[in-house]
């Protein structure tokens, strides 16, 4: 069965140009490693998601832990495992 981990993050210091580069330097390097399914800020909520392509949660974890947003105190986060449903495994059902 195929999990990706879903990061919630909400906002709770000013961004700026240095760490915004730092972030996404870090989802380059996650896209490289196969890490990073998709990405991005919400247009209607302070925050932003990035779902992850992980072994485990725990892997997930010190994934989303090493985001220089999480990192340096810019955001938090929570982390949501998501059981993918689609044609091939049926929906679930």
């Amino acid at each position: 069965m195929k999990y990706l981990y879903v990061m919630l993050m909400e906002n709770r210091r000013n961004l700026n140009l240095e760490i915004v580069q730092k972030h996404v330097n870090h989802l380059r390097s996650l896209e490289q490693n196969g890490k990073l399914y998709l990405c991005g800020p919400f247009t209607d909520y302070a925050g932003g998601i990035e779902i992850l392509v992980a072994d485990s949660f725990e892997e997930a974890k010190k994934i989303a832990e090493s985001d220089p947003f999480i990192s340096e105190g810019y955001k938090t986060f929570e982390l949501r495992t998501l059981e993918v449903a689609n044609k091939d495994n049926n929906y679930l059902i």
